[in-house]
C-alpha cells in the first residue's frame, strides 16, 4: 500500500493527476538543489520572483540583521526604519509623480488595494457613480476576489463566478491573434478603438482602466506594442479615468527597464508592485499612487480614510529584503546582466521560430516565449505535462503555460547556462507531435 501523502495542498495542482512535489533542499545562484542530489537551472525565477539568484548573501544578511532588531510591529499608528527607508528607495526609482506607498502582502493584495483605492478616490471627490473598472482580455491580476474579477474569463475562475464583480472588458493587443484581424506591420493599433469608444460613451461611470503594461504574463506571455500602452494613457487622461498599471511581474527590470511603463514613457495614476520587490526572498507588495490620488483621502472627515490593512503590512523583514535588493541594483551590474540576457534571446530565438512546431515567438527584456502549435492550445494543453517532465529530466525548471514555453531567468544566469536552457528547449521541440502540428494547418 503506497504511503499516505503529506497533508500539504499545493497551488495549481491536481492531486489526483500530478506527480508528487519535487523536494528542494537549497538554492544557490541560478540553481535549485533537490533532496536526492540533482540540481536544476531555475529558468523561471521560481514563479517570476527571484532577481539576483537564490541565497544572495547581501539580502540574506540584511534579513538576519533585521530579525535581531525588529521582526514585526503593527503598522497602524506605528512605523519603523525599514519601511521608511524602503519608501525612500522606491520613490528614488519610481517614475514621478508616483510617490505615495501603501504596503501589503503579495501581488493579488496589491491589486485589491489599487481597485479599492481607485473606487474610493472618486467617492471621496463626490463622484460615486464612477465605480466601474475596465480590464483587458487575457488579463491575469491574481487570485483574490477583486483580482479575479478584473482577470480574464477562464477556467481559473469558472468555479468562483459568483464572487466576481462585473467588469467592462476590451481587447488586448495580442498581435499574434489580432482581435481586429490586422497585421502589426500595417496597423495603427486599431485594437484600441473599442476602449476609445467605451470611454467616450461611459467615462462618467468608469473609475479606472487596469493593465499589465506591455506584457501579459499568465495569459500567455503576450507582448504589447509600446503604442498600445501610450494610447491607453492618453485616453484615460482625456476622459478623466485612472490608469492602474499592474507591474507585479514586469517591475524591477523584467522588461529591460526598471518598470515596463518606462519603455512607453507612461506614468500611471496607480502602480502595483510585488514579486521581485524583495529579490524573491519574502512576500511583500506595494501599491503606489500620485499625490492627486493620495490627497483625496486626506480630510478631517474620517469617512474618507482608506480602511484597508493587513496584519503583516510593511513587515520589517520583507522591507529589509527589498532594501537590500535595491542595493544590489546599485552595487552590481544588474542592467548589464539584463542586457546580456536580451542579447542571447535575440541570438537564439530566430532559429527556434523557424521550427515546424513553433507558431509564434514573443520577446521583451529578459522574457522570451514560444507558442507551440497544438490541437488543444491553452493552459490545459496536453503538451504541458510532457514538456515539463522532459525539462526536469534535463536539469531545467521550465513550467509551460499550456502550449506556451517561456524563459524568465534570474539576472545572474550566465551565458553558458542560458544557452543550455535554449539547447534543451530546441531538443524538446522535436517531441511535439507532428500529427498535431499538421492538423493545426501548418
Amino acid at each position: 500500500m503506497p504511503a499516505k501523502p503529506l497533508s500539504i495542498w499545493h497551488p495549481f495542482t491536481q492531486e489526483a493527476l500530478d506527480p508528487q512535489p519535487l523536494p528542494i533542499e537549497r538554492g544557490q545562484g541560478v540553481y535549485l538543489y533537490t533532496r536526492d542530489g540533482r540540481k536544476l537551472i531555475d529558468a523561471i525565477s521560481s514563479w517570476w520572483v527571484n532577481l539576483h539568484g537564490h541565497a544572495h548573501p547581501l539580502i540574506a544578511e540584511a534579513i538576519a540583521e533585521q530579525a535581531h532588531k525588529l521582526e514585526h510591529v503593527i503598522f497602524a499608528g506605528f512605523t519603523h526604519d525599514a519601511a521608511e527607508e524602503l519608501a525612500r528607495g522606491l520613490r528614488r526609482i519610481l517614475p514621478q509623480p508616483l510617490e505615495h506607498v501603501f504596503f501589503s502582502d503579495d501581488g493579488s493584495t496589491a491589486v485589491e488595494v489599487a481597485l479599492k483605492m481607485a473606487l474610493q478616490y472618486w467617492r471621496n471627490l463626490g463622484k460615486a457613480r464612477k465605480n466601474r473598472f475596465v480590464a483587458l482580455e487575457h488579463a491575469y491580476h491574481g487570485d483574490t476576489a477583486g483580482a479575479m474579477s478584473v482577470g480574464a474569463d477562464s477556467d481559473f475562475v469558472t468555479a468562483f463566478e459568483e464572487l466576481r464583480f462585473p467588469v467592462l472588458r476590451v481587447p488586448s493587443a495580442h498581435c499574434f491573434r489580432c482581435p481586429v484581424g490586422k497585421q502589426r506591420a500595417t496597423c495603427d493599433i486599431d485594437c484600441i478603438r473599442p476602449l476609445a469608444s467605451l470611454l467616450e460613451e461611459r467615462h462618467d461611470e468608469i473609475a479606472a482602466v487596469i493593465v499589465e503594461p506591455l506584457l501579459q504574463g499568465a495569459g500567455g506571455m503576450i507582448v504589447h506594442p509600446v503604442e498600445f500602452l501610450q494610447r491607453i494613457r492618453t485616453l484615460c487622461t482625456e476622459y478623466d479615468v485612472l490608469l492602474i498599471a499592474d507591474e507585479v511581474l514586469t517591475g524591477f527590470g523584467r522588461c529591460g527597464r526598471m518598470f515596463a511603463c518606462e519603455l512607453a514613457g507612461v506614468v500611471p495614476d496607480v502602480m502595483c508592485l510585488s514579486k521581485g520587490l524583495t529579490g524573491g526572498f519574502l512576500p511583500l507588495a506595494a501599491t503606489v499612487c500620485t499625490p492627486a490620488v493620495y490627497d483625496s483621502f486626506r480630510s478631517t472627515d474620517r469617512s474618507r480614510t482608506f480602511f484597508h490593512g493587513h496584519s503583516y503590512t510593511a513587515n520589517p523583514l520583507g522591507c529589509a529584503a527589498a532594501i537590500a535588493s535595491l542595493k544590489v541594483f546599485d552595487s552590481e551590474p544588474v542592467f548589464e546582466r539584463i542586457a546580456a540576457i536580451e542579447k542571447i534571446h535575440r541570438q537564439r530565438s530566430p532559429a527556434l521560430a523557424k521550427h515546424i512546431a513553433v507558431a509564434d515567438v514573443r520577446m521583451i527584456g529578459t522574457v522570451m516565449a514560444l507558442e507551440l502549435k497544438a490541437d488543444d492550445p491553452g493552459y490545459f494543453s496536453e503538451l504541458r505535462p510532457a514538456l515539463y517532465d522532459f525539462y526536469l529530466s534535463k536539469g531545467v525548471l521550465l513550467r509551460p503555460l499550456g502550449n506556451v514555453v517561456y524563459i524568465l531567468p534570474p539576472y545572474v544566469i550566465t551565458a553558458e547556462q542560458l544557452h543550455y536552457v535554449y539547447d534543451v528547449i530546441a531538443e524538446s521541440l522535436d517531441r511535439v507531435p507532428r500529427a498535431a502540428v499538421q492538423r493545426a494547418g501548418h
